[in-house]
């Protein structure tokens, strides 16, 4: 970059990521003059809503949740063992051929589009911080950008390795001639956990659904993330402190009896979810059904747009035991409107390449592809299992504890609990957590992060997708080559690209 361009411009409706009873009117500063905004607390409330939770939307074709071709959780699965896109448009083949290339459309768009958003949201602390406002909301607001930002930089490091992080000098000369590098592992782990711990002496355990706060970052939320970030780094005792610290009455977390439930207008807000994106028929819709569902697929709301894209690979659909609840949204096989029976054996275009991950319900007022149900983006299946992994890792032995943990998910998919006489030693239990949260999570963001960790990622490439681009170093995302070029040298690429 020749000029550091960290201009924020707030064109976000401040709706986007709020149920629509918070109340807040959807604003656009193209340009911040910081002598006339923020001055006040309604400003300060806008100015965080989109800088923190811009990016975290699922709303239509944008947001880091979008159910399109630029979420996170589809960029991600559609390079593992799960996911598949039945679609022949030009952003797919790299992905899903794991055939990653500084200018893969698909493979650098989330760093293209919100690495920005660090910046972003470092100008938004310092122009709240001299606010004359109540105090105990300036705290929480400024909580909920260290929230965002820690999140929003551990999905980049995850993705694409240590990222170039501005400083507030930085940003406050715009204009100077100014190329910031990458900063360095030891010092990204230590942005992000800053961040994440910061705002986990702030933020509440959680927010019900009846309250008008719910969709807004919480304790949960940060210590999720921060679980995450020390499974990423093997740092397996920190992340079952923060496991067992979710565990905790006061955040109020449990499984729903059913599976199929989770994901329902029904039950929004669940006891299981830790976050989703807010999603309601004023401001964000979600798409995933649209891109899930063949014409073919019988619906109670017959106005559902259907285009048959997102697949669930065969060879995956059939490690899943028969008996498992979970595939009652991961269909394999369905008689169709027009009568005929549609399964790997018959499957048409409709399940030629694996089967229909529908696992959402349907929205009864949806006309085309919009639905209001929320997106969830983590709930509290996802922590047991990792608990359940990191205890086994730390103690390098399997225990009674991890074995419940990881049989809470398993029974509640209507499956046999195990025994401690079923797992021949460590690897094998690690094998069947790895196993258990792809039936648990598919679709969910988790798939590509899990086979990293356990050292798959790139052979299952090989295995399950035919690859034979995916090299070992694939494991990161290459940085857009614009970004590589405009440095002069600066900004180094991930090694093998």
């Amino acid at each position: 970059m020749k000029k550091l361009l960290y201009i924020l411009s707030v064109s976000l409706a401040t709706t986007a990521f709020l149920p629509s009873c918070t109340n807040l009117e959807s604003e656009m500063y193209d340009v911040i003059n910081p002598g006339i905004f923020p001055v006040n607390e309604n400003d300060a409330d806008a100015l965080v809503t989109a800088a923190a939770y811009g990016p975290f939307r699922s709303s239509w074709y944008s947001g880091i949740f979008t159910s399109a071709q630029g979420g996170i959780h589809v960029i991600g699965e559609m390079t593992t063992d799960i996911g598949y896109c039945q679609w022949n448009d030009a952003v797919w083949p790299d992905l899903l051929d794991v055939n990653f290339t500084p200018s893969s459309t698909g493979v650098i768009s989330f760093y293209k589009d919100y690495s920005n958003y660090l910046g972003k949201m470092t100008l938004a602390l310092d122009r709240i911080s001299n606010i004359d406002m109540n105090e105990d909301v300036k705290k929480r607001l400024q909580a909920e950008i260290y929230c965002g930002r820690g999140w929003l930089a551990y999905l980049l490091y995850d993705f694409y390795g240590p990222v170039q992080i501005p400083t507030l000098e930085q940003l406050n000369d715009p204009l100077g001639e100014q190329i910031i590098p990458r900063v360095s592992k030891e010092e990204m782990v230590s942005f992000i956990e800053k961040d994440l711990r910061a705002a986990i002496e702030v933020l509440p355990a959680t927010y019900p659904v009846s309250d008008s706060k719910y969709g807004r970052f919480t304790r949960g939320l940060a210590y999720t993330v921060l679980m995450k970030l020390y499974m990423h780094e093997k740092e397996w005792a920190k992340a079952a402190e923060c496991g067992r610290e979710l565990m905790k009455p006061e955040y109020g977390y449990s499984l729903m009896p059913e599976y199929k439930d989770i994901f329902t207008l029904e039950n929004e807000g669940n006891p299981e979810t830790i976050w989703a994106a807010v999603c309601s028929r004023n401001v964000n819709q979600q798409l995933w059904l649209a891109h899930v569902l063949s014409s073919q697929y019988p619906t109670k709301n017959e106005s559902i747009q259907k285009w048959g894209g997102y697949r669930v690979l065969w060879d995956f659909y059939h490690t899943f035991d028969k008996n498992d609840e979970r595939l009652k949204v991961l269909v394999g096989e369905f008689v169709g409107t027009d009568g005929v029976l549609y399964n790997e054996a018959n499957p048409g275009t409709v399940l030629q390449t694996g089967a229909m991950p529908v696992k959402y319900g349907e929205d009864p007022a949806a006309t085309g592809e919009e639905s209001q149900l929320d997106w969830i983006v983590y709930r509290y299946a996802d922590v047991l299992t990792l608990l359940s992994e990191a205890i086994v890792r730390q103690n390098n032995a399997v225990t009674g504890e991890a074995l419940e943990l990881l049989n809470q998910v398993r029974t509640r998919a209507g499956l046999q609990a195990y025994t401690l006489s079923d797992i021949k030693d460590v690897q094998d239990f690690l094998d069947k957590v790895l196993e258990e949260r792809g039936h648990e999570l598919w679709f969910e963001g988790a798939r590509r992060t899990d086979l990293i960790r356990h050292g798959k990622y790139i052979e299952y490439a090989r295995k399950y997708r035919g690859s034979v681009a995916a090299q070992d170093y694939m494991v990161l995302m290459p940085l857009p080559q614009t970004v590589i070029n405009e440095s002069k040298g600066k900004v180094i690429q991930n090694q093998g690209y």
